[in-house]
């Protein structure tokens, strides 16, 4: 089991979750550059977790446009 398993986004401490609301497929671009933002600044820091983010933030990068 991973560690962040037994988590329940409801008693994270992070804004409540509408489970009801209707979500798009996709990222926006927005939403998209935002991801990558974090996980470049997980990426950076000496974590378990760095390797991943690196790795997820590379994806993400070839797959979507610059902002400039």
């Amino acid at each position: 089991m991973d560690d962040d398993e037994h988590l329940d986004p409801d008693e994270s401490g992070y804004a409540p979750v509408d489970h009801t609301a209707q979500r798009l497929a996709l990222l926006t671009l927005e939403e998209a550059h935002d991801l990558l933002r974090l996980l470049l600044t997980v990426a950076q820091q000496e974590g378990p977790m760095s390797p991943e983010a690196d790795r997820l933030a590379k994806e993400i990068a070839a797959r979507i446009p610059s902002e400039n």
